[in-house]
């Protein structure tokens, strides 16, 4: 039973049809599952709630079995036998957000978490590769990432610091201040807070500047680590499909191997058969040659004999005859 559910919850690339339309419907199920936030509560009228009630209820049982089925393969899927596979699973990532999207739904938090339902979007993400591709870019290139971006935190600090301390009159706080540095670096510019002096207009124009290459480093560290990801998974699939056609290759040779040593076998039991035919050929001539020899030799016996009588014979005619002349 668990073999099967495994087999229907894998992410499989060898036409497991099944498998891939298990994925398609649970994705269908999570989008379906965040369609009600799309609309206000004031605007649903009529039929509209019960629907979206309904809708919600549904979705959420399916969902929440879906989390039921993966926690009890969890071995399968880790590759861990032991029962700590169980254990583990609970705080996992992608179990950790599915259970929150799923809290606020079944009554476990109040309605003020009812944003959390918005965490379903990562149920449809999970299935995609591309977003695997992302994942595997930033756990890969996650040190240079992480240094970019100590970089650019420690410049907003430094320019909302000194923008603070020049301009206290233009921000009623610090935050304000921190504000107008992260949108500046990141060349947003809403408007609603700007310098008013040279200082401050000159370290704007820096953060401007400054902001572009910020921005520029980690596109250009994502992007080209997306494109090896998808590179190594054509290197992979290529090398899957060599495989796949060096071990039909091979199996083919295997089958040619074992038709030809059936057909050497057999050949041999045709000449072994052969040569017992001969053999028995040859005993069969060698008894018929020893009968030829006992019945010609029983011949001479019996001409021997026959000779052997006709002179006893005709010796004791002789005496016979010898003794009715002397008499």
């Amino acid at each position: 039973m668990r073999e099967t559910i495994y087999r229907l919850l894998r992410k499989t690339d060898n036409g497991d049809w099944i498998s891939k339309g298990y994925d398609l419907f649970i994705m269908a199920v999570a989008f379906v599952s965040i369609l009600p936030l799309t609309v206000k509560p004031s605007h649903q009228t009529g039929m509209f709630p019960e629907v979206v009630n309904t809708m919600e209820i549904v979705t959420v049982y399916i969902l929440f079995m879906d989390y039921i089925f993966r926690w009890i393969v969890h071995d399968y899927i880790s590759g861990d036998d032991s029962v700590w596979a169980f254990v583990r699973y609970p705080f996992t990532p992608f179990a950790i957000v599915d259970l929150l999207s799923l809290l606020p739904s079944i009554g476990l938090l109040g309605p003020g978490f009812m944003i959390l339902r918005l965490l379903r979007i990562f149920k449809i993400l999970h299935y995609s590769k591309s977003f695997q591709y992302m994942i595997n870019v930033f756990r890969n290139e996650r040190r240079t990432l992480l240094s970019v971006l100590l970089i650019a935190l420690a410049y907003i600090f430094f320019s909302a610091l000194v923008m603070f301390t020049y301009e206290p009159e233009t921000f009623d706080n610090f935050f304000h201040a921190l504000y107008w540095a992260t949108t500046a670096l990141t060349t947003v510019g809403y408007g609603d807070v700007y310098p008013k002096t040279q200082i401050g207009m000159l370290i704007s124009m820096l953060s401007s500047l400054f902001g572009i290459a910020v921005i520029a480093m980690p596109a250009g560290i994502v992007t080209a680590g997306f494109i090896e990801e998808v590179s190594a998974e054509k290197e992979r699939r290529g090398e899957d499909q060599n495989s796949e056609e060096q071990d039909r290759e091979d199996q083919g040779r295997i089958e040619r191997n074992s038709e030809e040593q059936h057909g050497k076998e057999q050949d041999s039991e045709e000449q072994h058969g052969k040569e017992q035919d001969s053999e028995e050929r040859h005993k069969k001539e060698q008894n018929s040659e020893e009968q030829s020899s006992q019945e010609q030799h029983g011949k001479e016996q019996d001409s021997e004999e026959q000779n052997s009588e006709e002179r006893n014979s005709g010796e004791q005619g002789r005496e016979e005859e010898d003794a009715d002349h002397e008499q």
